[in-house]
């Protein structure tokens, strides 16, 4: 039973650590005329449903499980699955607004 709180726990800490680890580097590189110039363009603006949806379940979860104190399996199952997505969703982007920079 207590597996799955652990589990559950590791994995949202380790998603915020990406999260900040993502956000720290380009503010760092000191070159701020980059960040500017990069834009994400979709051809279709039904694209960006998946993300939305991605990460309003990520956050409604996240909620549902912090306000239940991780007490249901299912969802902390789900939190997990929905959270290791997202992270690699991220990744995803993260390296290729990276090789934008460069």
């Amino acid at each position: 039973m207590k597996v799955n709180r652990l589990v559950t726990r590791i994995v949202v800490r380790a998603f915020f650590l990406l999260l900040l680890i993502a956000l720290v580097p380009p503010f760092l590189m000191g070159d701020q005329a980059k960040l500017q110039h990069i834009y994400l363009s979709f051809h279709y603006k039904w694209q960006m449903i998946f993300p939305v949806i991605l990460i309003l379940g990520f956050i409604s979860l996240l909620i549902i499980c912090t306000v239940k104190k991780y007490k249901e399996p299912d969802l902390n199952w789900l939190l997990v699955l929905n959270t290791m997505i997202l992270m690699a969703y991220s990744v995803a982007i993260y390296i290729r607004v990276y090789h934008m920079m460069q």
